[in-house]
């Protein structure tokens, strides 16, 4: 695992009702400061990477749909500088990932129905000094396949 990314496997508490899961509390561990909260929806197939941030934290949770997310180790002082990672997230497996300032990430909705992510980030957005970097999904030096392998 890369240094410093955090998972939270979630918890839900059902009956006859449906249920109930708390998904992230001041006193976890992986919550630091808050600065914004955010739902995004991408379509089928549809890849968002990569980007990377100097001063953010994000913390990803997919509450519908399933995605494929894949982190890459851009800090130079880290123990796993160059690693990259992958996590298979969403209604099947539902957790929530802290991805920390410098580790690139990016997402490919899996299956026929949308996904959406719900993100909390330790900053808020500021539109005259965005902290957000951005490189091709395909970028060579991180070299990722994003096409499904059948086995």
């Amino acid at each position: 695992m890369i240094e410093g990314v955090r998972k939270k496997i979630l918890k839900k508490h059902s009956d006859d009702r449906g249920f109930f899961m708390e998904l992230l509390r001041r006193d976890d561990d992986i919550f630091g400061e808050f600065g914004q909260a955010s739902l995004s929806k991408s379509y089928p197939g549809v890849i968002k990477a990569f980007h990377y941030h100097k001063k953010q934290d994000d913390i990803w949770y997919f509450p519908f749909g399933n995605a494929q997310v894949v982190l890459h180790d851009m800090r130079a002082d880290s123990a796993t500088f160059g690693q990259t990672d992958v996590y298979y997230m969403g209604e099947e497996d539902p957790f929530l990932l802290f991805i920390p300032r410098g580790v690139a990430h990016g997402y490919r909705v899996l299956g026929q129905e949308p996904a959406y992510i719900m993100y909390v980030t330790n900053m808020a957005y500021d539109p005259a000094d965005p902290d957000e970097y951005r490189f091709a999904y395909d970028d060579p030096n991180i070299g990722f396949d994003w096409n499904t392998k059948n086995r």
